[in-house]
């Protein structure tokens, strides 16, 4: 049976080389036969006579014998593409949003989505197309993790540094994580407007091969696609139309790694308390909402990683906060959580967060099991119903407003959908589509809030955002409703091309730029602090772990008096001191950690592996509690009377190898001396070496000091976090032998580590 089956799919891709006019219709019947398409059929039986389906244009779908006619194109357009995956960059073609030293997701196996689209500038109006195509793609991916998706961008010059800052720009703003191909080179097929092709491998046929991304009809193909690798793998399907959160880590977009070192990273979004003086920005590519008053204080963070959580501030999840509305009775923050189609509330007395929209099975906080699960790596978030997709479905919101009757307002970026949603029940009462009726529903409470903005110049405004959006009926800066605020006689204002807030006193007519304090709230961030190992089934390519310092000692078993005295690079300064609430440590292997300065050894028996194991389990468990330790009280605070940075670290030893990892976020700026005798380009060049000083390609390093250059603002003021990693090891020899030949003799010690930051 299967060497017939071999046979008559060789027979159905000859046939329609050797047949033209009526013989290819039946080579169409051979070849869906053979390819196994199953489904294709039943999405066929949908499409009447005129095209038409589910009351939409589309185009028919494709199969072997319907493009043979424009098979010479497209074998030329596969080819060329699968010959890019051996370099990031070559005469005429240059990989976006990748990694130079990681290309391991340029796969051949598996299926291809390949997407070819306006991501520079298209035609005038073509915003909105833009986004709504950016949303149907990640939405596949979210769907479908298992597919590769690529971009492709036809472009005049590859080497223009405009173009490619420009792609840079909008792979941030619109937060796309899939790889993107620039080419000189013009493909009839991608040549007019969007394009679609699937293809289940890079030497295969195409499957699906349309001029727009048509979300039905390909998912009735992908659908079909996984059932026959789901059975072709011996496994059930376990994929449906539904989406839930995919366990293990989330990718970021590559770009979006040059910016984490900056306090904000897009911040878009802001709302107030205006009673409590309280702010509310989203640095929605940090994802989490940062607390702070009019003078820059953080008074506290909500996210602590990228996910979907409920919980604790310090443990809950977002993924890319938008817009927040604060309601005052309730002392609460509705937060618009834009990529996980989700609507958050945030209890600012409780310091708790929990979903509002979608329902979710488990509500109210996380329990020690499962917070301990989660630091393990095995923790799933089945907490959360998964979502069926579909037009009414809530889908990548971003603005939030509330209505007269106490009713939430939520609409995309586009502003082509409209959800109404219950304040108390969460449930959604209505949605409205088309940019004529969300204006009859919320076009004046738009209109009256931009309002506001006639006080600052046209210029001023276009140049806070990279891209200008349709507006709503007309409204101009509709698509600020979201990104500004007012509190008392003050404007407060997003910029996110210079990554930070503005204050726009309203009397004065000054413009100035909030300075923010208080960084130890922020606490250590995710892409700095390091779990404990643990495996991910996502199959994201995470860079090698870098440190500042490594330092291996050999000693004898008992107590170590750690101290680390740290440099910093001479040409800038600290914003601030650095508390013990900046520093993370961990021990592993054969060694235990002591809290508190003054503490003695804790224990004369050997710690094996094993043992340690449920230590750190144990440590774990200790960390969720909300008491300050005993080295927090005691650890002296870390002043720079010497000019150093002081940490120090108490550990208990026993024969075997052991490791002290030391992670701190240091808050940097220039130093004085370097603000004035340094242009803008040296001083982004500073920067760059401080914070990517060896691990970074030339041209990485050169695209990431123009992204500095591009932030349009005096880099001499600018905070950023300086990631410090220090990596300590011991070997632990076996210590002499006591008289009873039972104990172990103990050893107390004290090494000192000296750490310069280049």
């Amino acid at each position: 049976m299967a060497i017939r089956y071999r046979n008559l799919r060789r027979i159905s891709r000859l046939l329609p080389q050797l047949l033209s006019g009526p013989g290819c219709q039946q080579c169409v019947e051979l070849s869906n036969l053979a390819s196994g398409v199953t489904s294709l059929a039943c999405t066929l039986d949908k499409i009447d006579a005129t095209g038409a389906w589910g009351g939409r244009q589309v185009s028919r779908l494709s199969t072997v014998a319907e493009i043979s006619k424009d098979v010479p194109h497209e074998v030329d357009l596969i080819s060329y593409f699968r010959s890019t995956f051996d370099h990031v960059e070559g005469p005429s073609h240059r990989w976006v949003n990748i990694s130079d030293k990681s290309k391991e997701f340029l796969n051949e196996d598996g299926a291809f989505l390949l997407v070819a689209g306006a991501f520079l500038d298209g035609p005038p109006g073509s915003q909105g197309d833009r986004i709504h195509m950016f949303e149907k793609v990640k939405l596949l991916q979210q769907r479908y993790p298992w597919l590769n998706i690529f971009g492709f961008q036809s472009c005049s010059s590859i080497s223009s540094t405009d173009d490619h800052d420009h792609l840079i720009n909008v792979i941030m703003e619109e937060y796309i994580t899939f790889p993107i191909l620039l080419c000189s080179k013009i493909f009839p097929e991608m040549a007019n407007g969007n394009c679609c092709m699937l293809l289940r491998g890079l030497r295969d046929p195409p499957l699906y091969h349309e001029r727009d991304i048509n979300l039905s009809t390909l998912h009735e193909v992908i659908k079909d696609l996984s059932e026959q690798r789901d059975k072709n793998a011996g496994t059930a399907n376990k994929l449906s139309s539904t989406w839930s959160k995919p366990c293990g880590g989330f990718k970021e977009p590559y770009p979006c790694l040059s910016r984490q070192n900056l306090v904000l990273d897009f911040p878009a979004c802001i709302s107030a308390d205006e009673s409590g003086n309280r702010l509310f920005v989203s640095d929605i590519n940090h994802h989490r909402v940062i607390v702070f008053d009019c003078s820059g204080t953080i008074l506290d963070v909500i996210g602590s990683s990228p996910g979907f959580e409920d919980g604790d501030f310090e443990t809950t999840k977002l993924m890319r906060p938008a817009a927040s509305y604060y309601h005052s009775p309730e002392d609460c923050l509705y937060i618009v959580d834009s990529e996980n189609h989700a609507i958050r509330r945030a209890d600012i007395g409780r310091r708790v967060l929990e979903t509002v929209y979608p329902t979710s099975n488990s509500r109210g906080r996380m329990g020690l099991w499962t917070w301990l699960l989660d630091k393990l790596g095995y923790r799933r978030d089945a907490g959360l119903k998964s979502v069926e997709f579909d037009s009414e479905s809530l889908l990548f919101p971003w603005h939030l407003l509330k209505s007269v009757d106490d009713d939430l307002l939520i609409m995309n970026k586009s502003f082509n959908s409209l959800w109404i949603m219950d304040m108390g029940s969460g449930m959604i009462r209505n949605v409205v589509k088309g940019h004529g009726n969300i204006m009859e529903h919320c076009g004046q409470q738009i209109m009256e809030k931009v309002s506001h903005l006639k006080d600052i110049s046209h210029d001023v405004l276009q140049q806070l955002v990279y891209s200008s959006y349709p507006p709503l009926g007309g409204i101009s800066y509709s698509g600020f409703v979201s990104s500004f605020v007012e509190l008392g006689d003050h404007l407060l204002v997003c910029d996110t091309v210079a990554q930070r807030v503005l204050m726009m006193n309203k009397q004065a007519g000054s413009i100035s730029s909030i300075e923010f304090s208080n960084f130890g709230i922020l606490a250590l961030p995710y892409w700095l602090s390091r779990s404990l190992e643990r495996a991910f089934d996502t199959g994201n390519v995470y860079e090698e772990a870098h440190y500042d310092h490594i330092q291996y000692f050999t000693l004898l078993p008992g107590k170590i008096d750690v101290h680390l005295s740290i440099d910093i690079p001479g040409s800038t300064e600290l914003v601030e001191p650095l508390e013990e609430s900046y520093v993370w440590r961990q021990v592993r292997g054969a060694a235990t950690e002591v809290l508190g300065m003054s503490s003695t050894a804790a224990t004369v028996e050997k710690v094996g592996s094993a043992q340690q194991w449920y230590d750190e389990l144990d440590g774990l468990a200790c960390e969720a509690e909300s008491e300050v330790s005993s080295e927090e009280k005691t650890t002296p605070p870390r002043d720079l009377e010497d000019g150093k940075i002081h940490i120090n670290c108490v550990v208990n030893t026993s024969p075997g190898t052991s490791e002290v990892i030391v992670l701190a976020p240091l808050y940097l700026k220039l130093h004085s001396s370097t603000k004035t005798c340094k242009d803008t380009q040296e001083k982004a060049g500073i920067i760059a070496e401080i914070l990517k000083p060896d691990r970074m390609g030339r041209s990485a390093r050169d695209a990431f000091i123009r992204s500095l250059l591009n932030l349009n603002r005096d880099l001499g003021e600018l905070v950023f976090l300086k990631p410090l990693c220090i990596k300590l090891r011991f070997e632990i020899i076996n210590p002499p032998k006591a008289e009873n030949s039972r104990d172990i003799i103990l050893t107390d010690s004290t090494i000192d580590a000296y750490v310069t930051l280049s």
